[in-house]
């Protein structure tokens, strides 16, 4: 069995998600309407939380089978919170698989938005070594 999944944050870089799910995967341009992107205290890394009038782009990655979710679970670690959501894509709607900070784990959220710039920038490089070796992302 497999599922598209929705990314938004570290896992827009086919590069990680490849180290993360250990396989490649097709992929399309999405958006989360309802959503949005905001930083991680203390993190490099994004969550996501609802907020009406917001939206988030990102990548629809398509048939991620089952072993790869249980990869992802364990990356994402139990601070996010995996949800069946509809997604915008080119090609019409679509549910997705999408992890988001659900409200027990909020308090970790700040309201700066997320820069997927300044995280290609300054942070990508390092943050790939960790998850090719297999470390948490908790080090950053």
């Amino acid at each position: 069995m497999s599922a598209h999944v929705f990314t938004y944050g570290t896992l827009l870089f086919a590069e990680v998600m490849e180290a993360v799910a250990g396989a490649r995967h097709a992929s399309v341009p999405a958006r989360l309407d309802g959503w949005e992107r905001v930083c991680v205290r203390g993190a490099v890394y994004p969550g996501a939380r609802e907020a009406a009038s917001a939206s988030i782009d990102g990548v629809l990655w398509l048939d991620v089978d089952d072993d790869a979710l249980t990869r992802l679970d364990r990356f994402e670690g139990e601070s996010y919170q995996r949800r069946v959501l509809r997604v915008a894509a080119a090609e019409g709607a679509r549910s997705a698989q999408v992890y988001v900070v659900p409200p027990a784990y909020a308090h970790l959220l700040d309201d700066t938005p997320w820069d997927v710039e300044r995280f290609r920038r300054e942070h990508l490089a390092r943050y790939l070594e960790h998850c090719r070796t297999g470390e948490a992302a908790e080090v950053f």
